[in-house]
């Protein structure tokens, strides 16, 4: 079983041994939403399912608002707030189903951005419960390295299944323990937008710049090295020491623009063995709409 990441050899193997296995293509872009899909019709690995960021990992068709989210008649409540709220477990697990992924297959997920958009579908799954799911180290581009096939077909069909959510192995954080916990020892905020964004200077996406107070910062892409896979364990666990600098690693709240690209800092400090950390999920996007809570800059 494959729980953190998986190299495109090893999923190769799996492949050649015809294991209970699913392999989710994440390809995704913020600015051009229908782009994924369109690099997911040009090339995938074969067998792949895609998972689009806007209408099966998150709960709406809609935005987020000063007091709520705006979400599709049929999403019912999202388990979070934000640009990209999370749906309930329910309805994860009712897409889980209409795709035929099964409790007692592996999962891969994997993209061509850096491993951002597949950590959402990593951290969902064991939010749902499921162990068994890999990020392919290196993505799209480290399968076609190794000589992998790929297909330019459509989405193979599928056969309804069962998934059953299953007591969560993530957590999840709200906005309001967030804003309880603010100063606290108790807390470390890490954000994983780029440092731009994260000092005020520029906000493209969201109705206010800046950052929550406190919050450190570690762009998501720190975790790659220049092949485009994650450092090297004892490379990631300096590197997040140098930057709690003696706060406790089991203090920290992970969180970014949408909930998204934070999730590739919560898995490098699982490979540099701290263990589960927490996800604000809402993040930048939902505290910046909620009215009273403070902003800082610089």
């Amino acid at each position: 079983m494959y729980t953190t990441l998986i190299s495109a050899e090893q999923l190769r193997e799996l492949m050649a041994a015809k294991a209970r296995l699913m392999v989710f293509d994440c390809s995704f872009d913020l600015m051009q939403p229908e782009a994924g899909l369109q690099q997911y019709r040009a090339a995938h690995i074969p067998g792949a399912v895609y998972a689009n960021l806007d209408t099966a990992l998150s709960a709406k068709h809609g935005v987020a608002g000063a007091h709520g989210v705006v979400v599709a008649k049929d999403d019912g409540p999202p388990a979070s707030g934000g640009r990209h709220p999370l749906p309930s477990r329910e309805k994860f697990a009712g897409w889980l189903s209409s795709v035929g992924f099964a409790n007692d297959m592996q999962a891969v997920v994997y993209d061509r951005n850096g491993n951002n958009y597949c950590g959402r579908l990593w951290w969902m799954l064991k939010w749902a419960g499921h162990d068994a799911v890999a990020v392919l180290d290196g993505g799209l581009q480290a399968w076609r390295a190794v000589g992998g096939e790929l297909r330019s077909d459509t989405e193979p069909s599928h056969f309804q299944s069962n998934f059953e959510p299953r007591p969560p192995l993530r957590t999840l954080v709200t906005t309001g323990q967030v804003a309880r916990a603010l100063g606290e020892q108790a807390q470390t905020l890490i954000d994983a937008r780029g440092a731009p964004r994260y000092r005020g200077e520029v906000e493209p996406l969201d109705p206010v710049a800046g950052h929550i107070p406190g919050a450190l910062n570690r762009p998501f892409g720190s975790n790659l090295g220049p092949d485009g896979r994650f450092k090297p364990p004892e490379q990631l666990r300096t590197e997040f020491e140098q930057l709690l600098a003696g706060r406790a690693p089991e203090t920290v709240v992970h969180h970014c623009g949408s909930g998204v690209s934070a999730v590739p800092n919560l898995i490098a400090m699982e490979l540099a063995g701290f263990g589960a950390t927490r996800l604000y999920a809402g993040s930048w996007s939902e505290w910046c709409r909620t009215p009273g809570l403070p902003v800082e800059k610089g």
